[in-house]
């Protein structure tokens, strides 16, 4: 047992914080994620925060938890997580001879920075899930030194310690908040807003870290995790104290051990990745160039050099007008420096004025129609045939399943864009299982209501051994018939599940920080053998889109959508990101259709994550749901118009 300190080495020690600056407080290097993917020590959170951008995945392996969590900051104030856990020795309710799956969202916000005074953090774990791991928190943190000190109130699953425990002090608000409701409504995945810091007591917990070397780290806390009988059955608490350690392996790998309530060992596994500080800036490339060389052709040079293709160079007697298609760059800002450097390496001194295509739609103007009809066109190229591919090794995890914990497949994914005109592409992805464990996946959905469209994905999955599959093969058609006003025409295999054509329209405007548009396709299910039969559901969806660009104090891309899913129930959703200079993006979407709480089953209503994150180089775009559900369900769609050409907007 660790011995209490007295009332006068208490105020000693007070006096202590308020005396030394720690400024390494928030730093990427010394800060991990506990077993819970937030960040601080064991079990216990702290008022820490990564950089806007930092994302990473903590997998855990305690008693009886089995964890993983993915865990992002779209700000430097706010940390997100989702999970997915197995409960060893908890019984899945109707197969008792596996252990129970849940899931669930975290999430923390930064109060106050630290200062001279203490950082403060709020946050709630599992606010929308079973209640299994619920729990609220206020937290302090105030670093000195090598030493990162850490003060909490803890509710719900933090309130397991009876010999510091207190009245709950929201309770002298309102009476309501002393009393905490057992269990969670309806069948899951609901806001129990009525548990939020509620309860007769609160439990607090403080905790310490220390920085042995650069590399290890060593941390106490006072644990104040529920181990009473009927939640997880977790092991008896034989001492209040759990310790544990850190090592970082490299600036992005670490690995933790811990020993929880003098009960047993946890180990976990960290990956963080910070892509704002390992985003290297992009080095202008100088071309090879020959004497015979015009100026023109240096400048052709100097921009495919930098990933940028010429279309068509026309020029007045005051300026160069170009006409681009921007392939490489989603930074605007980024483009404008590469074509001021290469219309200078190449001594072209006349003012640069653009037209920037994205896949053949216009993206980015600044020619107007007198300057067309005043130019003389100085050279054009052959923009009809081109064709791209890329090879690569790609994991596509299943995770929770009623079967087992944790399933996937390591694929060899080729995808290939055939360019047939200047606007017309032909799109293919196709796959080759190397390894898998679908094989012994058997139990049925349990909720198939309205109509199964995406719940049956475990009959796909068994099949991904069967040769080469073909995830996609498409014709998209782009048009801009006027200006912002833009089409796009889709028809072939659409996605690993459906087939279908259709079209969308977008009205996009330069310089706005909003959009709007519709979707309608006619879609069929594809059979579970990835070829070219389907099975008998069709449907015919459309969707109204409204996009919106928020800059300022709390950057933001919000997109509203309304009409006919997949199933045929009708309703909408409603989806907040953040994307990053880097590429990187993290968001967030729920969606409410006509399908009841009844009918939709566990769950409730369809909500997720989704990230592009870079991995080994390659950004890597993924949507993680608690639940594969039907109600709410949407193509998984290769592009779409909005995401084409917001690339050449300003970064929020």
């Amino acid at each position: 047992m660790i011995p209490k300190l007295t009332d006068y080495k208490s105020k000693i020690l007070i006096i202590a914080l308020f005396s030394v600056t720690n400024l390494n407080a928030d730093n990427f290097n010394t800060n991990f994620y506990n077993n819970h993917g937030s960040i601080g020590l064991i079990n216990i959170p702290s008022a820490r925060f990564y950089d806007e951008g930092v994302h990473g995945i903590t997998t855990y392996d305690g008693s009886p938890d089995q964890k993983v969590t993915l865990t992002s900051n779209p700000y430097d104030w706010f940390e997100a997580s989702f999970f997915y856990t197995n409960i060893q020795g908890l019984p899945y309710p109707g197969y008792s001879f596996q252990d129970y799956k849940d899931k669930g969202f975290n999430l923390k916000l930064r109060l106050k920075k630290q200062e001279n005074l203490p950082a403060i953090a709020i946050g709630l774990n599992d606010f929308a899930g079973t209640g299994f791991y619920s729990s609220e928190y206020i937290v302090s943190s105030y670093g000195i030194g090598n030493i990162d000190l850490h003060l909490g109130l803890g509710w719900g699953r933090l309130n397991g310690s009876k010999k510091n425990n207190v009245k709950n002090p929201f309770g002298y608000i309102d009476d309501s908040f002393y009393n905490r409701p057992l269990g969670y409504k309806g069948k899951g995945g609901t806001f129990n807003t009525g548990q939020y810091f509620s309860g007769a007591t609160a439990t607090s917990f403080y905790g310490i870290s220390y920085r042995l070397t650069n590399e290890l780290f060593i941390s106490l806390e006072k644990d104040p995790i529920v181990v009473s009988p009927g939640g997880i059955p977790y092991p008896k608490k034989e001492e209040e104290y759990s310790y544990g350690l850190n090592y970082s392996i490299t600036d992005n790998f670490s690995i933790g051990a811990s020993y929880e309530r003098g009960s047993y060992f946890s180990l976990k596994f960290i990956y963080k990745n910070d892509p704002q500080s390992s985003r290297k800036n992009y080095e202008y490339q100088t071309a090879k160039t020959n004497e015979a060389d015009n100026k023109y052709t240096q400048l052709i040079k100097n921009l495919e050099k930098n990933g940028i293709g010429v279309n068509k160079i026309t020029e007045t007697s005051r300026a160069i007008g170009l006409e681009l298609t921007q392939f490489m760059h989603s930074d605007l800002a980024l483009v404008e420096q590469i074509i001021k450097q290469s219309s200078i390496d190449a001594g072209i001194n006349k003012n640069i004025k653009k037209d920037i295509k994205v896949s053949s739609l216009d993206a980015y103007s600044e020619i107007d129609d007198f300057f067309k009809k005043n130019a003389e066109t100085i050279y054009e190229r052959d923009t009809s045939r081109a064709f791209n591919t890329y090879t690569g090794i790609r994991f596509r995890p299943f995770i929770a399943s009623r079967e087992e914990f944790f399933k996937g497949a390591l694929l060899l994914e080729n995808d290939s864009e055939f360019v047939l005109k200047e606007n017309l592409f032909f799109n293919t992805n196709l796959k080759y299982s190397l390894a898998n464990n679908f094989d012994d996946l058997r139990f049925p959905p349990v909720d198939t209501f309205p109509a199964q469209v995406r719940s049956d994905i475990k009959q796909y999955l068994k099949n991904m051994d069967k040769g080469i599959l073909i995830g996609r093969a498409q014709l998209d058609y782009h048009l801009t018939p006027k200006k912002n006003h833009h089409f796009m025409f889709t028809g072939g295999i659409l996605e690993d599940m459906f087939s279908g054509y259709g079209m969308e329209y977008l009205y996009f405007k330069q310089n706005t920080n909003y959009a709007f548009g519709l979707e309608f396709f006619n879609v069929r299910k594809r059979d579970y053998d990835w070829g070219f039969g389907h099975l008998d559901y069709k449907n015919n969806i459309v969707t109204a889109n409204y996009f919106y660009r928020n800059y300022g104090s709390i950057p933001f891309d919000m997109r509203i959508s309304a009409g006919e899913y997949l199933a045929g129930d009708i309703g909408s959703t409603i989806e907040f990101s953040r994307t990053f200079r880097s590429g990187v993006r993290f968001g967030v979407f729920a969606t409410f259709t006509d399908v009841s709480v009844e009918q939709f089953g566990e769950g409730s209503f369809d909500k997720g994550i989704f990230f592009n994150i870079p991995i080994y180089g390659n950004l890597i775009n993924y949507t993680w749901k608690p639940l594969t559900k039907d109600p709410g369900a949407t193509l998984i769609r290769r592009n779409n118009l909005y995401n084409l050409l917001v690339k050449m907007r300003p970064i929020n």
